[in-house]
Order: structure tokens, then C-alpha cells, then sequence
């Protein structure tokens, strides 16, 4: 029962993530990167609002 290292070449899928892979990674780092940003302001925020409650 030894499975083969590669059972199938799919060459179409290959070529798909050929080409959207420049497209989606970009997207991905920007997207998380702006996502951090919103979150960091969200805890400053709320950190601010704590601090001037005093």
C-alpha cells in the first residue's frame, strides 16, 4: 500500500494557480495588512476611552 509521491499530474490546475496567484497573494497581503491596521486603531481606541475614564 505505498501511495506514489505524485499520483497525478493536473496540469490545468497548475496553469490556474500560475496565473491567479500574482492576483490573489497581493490581495491577501493588503487585505491583511489593512485588517491589522483597523484592529490596532479598534484596541487604541478602546484603550484611550479606558484611560480617560479615570
Amino acid at each position: 500500500m505505498k501511495m506514489p509521491l505524485l499520483k497525478k499530474f493536473n496540469a490545468t490546475m497548475a496553469l490556474q494557480w500560475l496565473i491567479f496567484l500574482p492576483v490573489i497573494l497581493p490581495l491577501c497581503i493588503v487585505f491583511g495588512a489593512v485588517q491589522g491596521v483597523v484592529n490596532m486603531v479598534e484596541k487604541m481606541a478602546q484603550r484611550m476611552w479606558l484611560d480617560l475614564e479615570l
